[in-house]
């Protein structure tokens, strides 16, 4: 018989808005306090102390727009951001400080999230939508020099580009971009070329989230429809569906594969979380605490096992933070 879903470990209110993005932070000793970072409706990004379940800091930088994308860079004290008011802030936050260091004016008016890939030491490639609605820029940082745009064939008729993910094999490996698509593509897109290597229609509707698992060279996507697609990508650099997996309601906005690839995590329309096994795709749990629709899910990478989490964040304005390690 199986096991009844747990219930959150805690849930963290405070926000005062809708809650888009997660992203936690745990580098650092085993005896370090992992962080979580959120990015809200109301512009605010907050700093989470875990063991406290309180903000440490909260950050305003997007001039009261949604925040929508939170990273850090090497560390909790670097940190960038997205809002709906067209910018990346990139932020220092050593020293208990909390202004804006620096920032990247995109004009995209989408929600497309960012993506960021570390190249080197103190380097890192970012791609982001574009001004051109169907175009995506890939820029070096911290300098912001343009590395490409990468624009789809004429007639392509791909739409906007709806979620990123930059990767590559290994440190000596090009990097590479998967893009979701308005029209239900996804595309593999080498940006030394930039060019289009493959492209897969993998859902009749928008792409809302991807992600990649770089080692199995497998990937999954959802959309607003009720299926999830995986797809895989052959020595050829083909992309092709791999398997689908129909879900009781509709509506994916975040897709997270855990760091240690055994399961990944929906954040579904219907106020759920869905845990499934990465390798043969089984259902493991729904979690079922919010009360409105789930806008992000994220994986802590802590060096203990047992301190690993996932944490959600709802349009209910709570986020909630579930261990389920040990239950995989």
């Amino acid at each position: 018989m199986a096991l009844p879903p747990p219930d959150p470990q805690f849930v963290l209110r405070g926000t005062g808005a809708a809650v888009h993005t997660l992203h936690f932070s745990c580098r650092g000793g085993e005896s370090d306090v992992p962080i979580l970072f959120s990015g809200s409706e109301n512009g605010f990004i907050h700093v989470w102390n875990l063991k406290t379940h309180r903000v440490d800091t909260a950050l305003d930088g997007h001039g009261r727009k949604s925040v929508y994308c939170v990273e850090t860079m090497d560390g909790k004290d670097r940190l960038l951001s997205q809002g709906r008011d067209q910018r990346i802030c990139l932020w220092d936050l050593a020293e208990g400080r909390t202004s804006v260091m620096d920032s990247v004016f995109t004009e995209n008016v989408g929600f497309c999230r960012c993506s960021l890939l570390k190249v080197a030491e103190g380097r890192w490639l970012m791609a982001v939508a574009a001004k051109a609605l169907e175009e995506v820029q890939v820029l070096e940082l911290p300098s912001k020099t343009s590395v490409c745009t990468l624009k789809p064939e004429v007639g392509a008729k791909l739409g906007m580009p709806m979620c990123l993910k930059l990767w590559q094999l290994n440190c000596s490996s090009q990097p590479l971009l998967l893009a979701g698509y308005e029209d239900g593509s996804v595309v593999l897109w080498n940006l030394t070329m930039g060019k289009a290597l493959s492209q897969l229609v993998c859902h009749q509707e928008p792409v809302m989230s991807l992600d990649f698992d770089s080692a199995k060279a497998k990937g999954i996507s959802g959309s607003s429809e009720k299926v999830l697609s995986i797809w895989s990508l052959n020595e050829q650099q083909n992309l092709q569906v791999y398997k689908t997996h129909s879900l009781v309601n509709a509506g994916i906005s975040d897709i997270a594969i855990r760091p240690d690839k055994k399961i990944f995590a929906t954040a579904g329309w219907d106020h759920r979380i869905r845990i499934f096994g990465w390798k043969k795709l089984k259902p493991l749990a729904v979690l079922d605490y919010h009360t409105a629709t789930v806008h992000s899910v994220s994986f802590s990478d802590h060096k203990n096992p047992s301190e690993r989490l996932l944490a959600a964040g709802s349009k209910d304005h709570r986020i909630s933070i579930w261990s389920i390690y040990t239950q995989t």
